[in-house]
């Protein structure tokens, strides 16, 4: 006999999400949904193939993700093309394209869905990975930048998160950033040798990810260099202060962190991190910042913006320590069919069921009442409807909550009624 070929497995990196975990992956999107409309953003999409050139001028030649991590091939007419590693640069380049920027007002976005980068798998990172973002187009007040992050506060409550830090840092902009990069250049240059491999790569490619180094030995170097608020522009200053204060007002809390950079290159000003304690050495929950110069680095007019990413996978390995939410344990309703005479009325009260939006399964082949119950105990269905003969017959089903053990006699017609009594009441306890 010829050996049966072994299940081709998923590639390196990737992974399949199946329930229960795709049900607390859906709960938490929704409260994301609704989070994000309450602030007036609606959903953008985006496709998942952009034009290389797309992150290369937006993300940076010189950063990690576009020299190492991009998956880039060639079509059949020769253009470079990529699985986009990040959202932000199509988001701001569907802005100018649709002619959004034309009309009145500034633009909110939130979007969801897959990215792709080639790094080292670990835990909660996969290079298939999922992310929640939004954008604000058109405005570089302050207030802009507290909103979003009240927004983000506003979201950790509802899932329960509350071991959450805010960091916030500004990193300057095009007319004071300049400056302190090439002076921190130059520090670096003296003190390279001291610091690991990736340190010195960085130390002319891309130096102020430098700061965000967590390597400990390279700590003390790190903490000695020249911080980016000490070299801040009186607009920077301002802007930095009126973000601080207000949240304050507000009742935000944040730490100031001088080292807390982003790792692409289109960031300005406020900069800042959500870092979560049950997450481990790697605690980073999401993170953003305003960038106001990218619209111009993709060809377009001045735009300003702000916005911020949240790793999916890691957003749910928070929100299922945190308990807020629970995945659906299985069918609300199973129908139990005994007979063909009761067949035909238990899969009309099933369809009526399932209209009205109950999760509800039903068998399709008929088996006793033993095995039924058996199979509606498996599935963790909360009540079987038991439907014979007989019960169709006098258009009435035996209800049985699996869950107290209880079971009584109701007419067809009540089914309905009778389970949104329950359901209702139940979400109010």
């Amino acid at each position: 006999m010829a050996k049966r070929p072994d299940v081709v497995p998923a590639v390196k990196g990737t992974r399949d999400l199946l329930p229960p975990e795709t049900d607390l992956w859906h709960q938490a999107e929704q409260v994301c949904r609704a989070v994000f409309e309450a602030y007036n953003y609606r959903e953008m999409r985006t496709p998942i193939l952009e034009e290389t050139e797309l992150f290369a001028r937006s993300v940076g030649a010189e950063t990690d993700i576009v020299g190492k991590q991009m998956y880039t091939f060639e079509d059949r007419d020769g253009r470079s093309l990529t699985l986009r590693p990040e959202a932000t640069a199509s988001v701001v380049r569907a802005y100018l394209e649709s002619g959004a920027r034309n009309e009145a007002g500034i633009k909110k976005y939130f979007y969801l869905g897959p990215m792709f980068r080639r790094e080292r798998p670990q835990k909660g990172r996969y290079r298939q990975f999922y992310q929640i973002g939004a954008e604000v187009l058109g405005s570089g007040r302050p207030e802009v930048d507290v909103e979003v992050l009240e927004m983000l506060h506003l979201l950790l409550g509802r899932l329960n998160l509350g071991q959450c830090e805010l960091l916030l840092n500004s990193v300057g902009c095009s007319n004071c950033r300049p400056k302190y990069v090439r002076l921190l250049q130059k520090e670096l240059q003296a003190v390279g040798a001291k610091l690991c491999a990736d340190c010195q790569r960085r130390i002319e490619r891309n130096p102020l990810r430098v700061l965000d180094c967590k390597i400990a030995a390279d700590q003390p170097v790190i903490d000695s260099l020249p911080k980016i608020s000490q070299h801040w522009c009186g607009e920077c200053a301002a802007h930095f202060e009126q973000v601080t204060t207000q949240l304050t007002e507000r009742g935000i809390a944040f730490r100031r962190t001088p080292r807390l950079v982003r790792g692409l290159d289109y960031y300005t000003r406020t900069t800042f991190e959500i870092t979560h304690t049950g997450l481990g050495a790697q605690n980073a929950l999401l993170g953003g910042g305003r960038y106001d110069g990218l619209a111009e680095l993709l060809g377009g007019p001045p735009v300003e913006g702000m916005g911020f990413a949240i790793g999916e996978d890691r957003f749910l390995m928070a929100v299922e320590q945190a308990g807020a939410l629970r995945a659906a344990a299985g069918p609300e309703v199973f129908v139990a069919w005994l007979g063909e005479g009761a067949q035909a009325a238990a899969f009309r009260l099933t369809r009526r069921l399932r209209a009205e939006g109950f999760r509800t399964e039903i068998r399709p082949d008929p088996v006793n009442l033993k095995k039924s119950l058996g199979l509606a105990n498996k599935t963790h269905a909360r009540f079987a409807l038991v439907l014979g003969e007989e019960e169709a017959a006098k258009e009435v089903v035996q209800l049985k909550d699996m869950e107290a053990g209880r079971q009584e006699e109701i007419p067809i017609a009540r089914v309905v009624e009778v389970l949104k009594d329950f359901f209702s009441a139940a979400k109010r306890t």
